[in-house]
């Protein structure tokens, strides 16, 4: 997996965790801030390596699933966007704009 999607999941991860089951949460949040490895996290639940993997691909794929669908991390994102050309250019009349779009 490359820095990308690593940074992309453990993002999701915070938005989305308390959607996952029990275990999937804890073997995503083990394996993405922890840093722990599949076999690591195998050895502590006393089950297989490809268990682990099973769960953290359908961990992601759900919380994929779910910015699809909800879109926090994408709103975040365009909102930042516009703050910052906020910051560029400030007028009284952009932070309305801002304001009325997103609230």
């Amino acid at each position: 997996m490359e820095l990308n999607e690593m940074l992309e999941v453990s993002i999701l991860l915070d938005y989305y965790r308390n959607l996952l089951s029990d275990r999937q949460k804890e073997y995503l949040l083990e394996h993405f801030e922890e840093d722990l490895s599949l076999t690591e996290i195998g050895k502590k639940y006393n089950v297989s390596r490809q268990a682990v993997y099973d769960n953290i691909k359908r961990g992601i794929k759900i919380l994929r699933d779910y910015e699809k669908k909800i879109g926090f991390y994408k709103r975040d994102l365009e909102l930042l966007a516009q703050l910052e050309d906020l910051k560029k250019n400030f007028k009284i009349e952009n932070l309305e704009k801002i304001i009325e779009k997103n609230f």
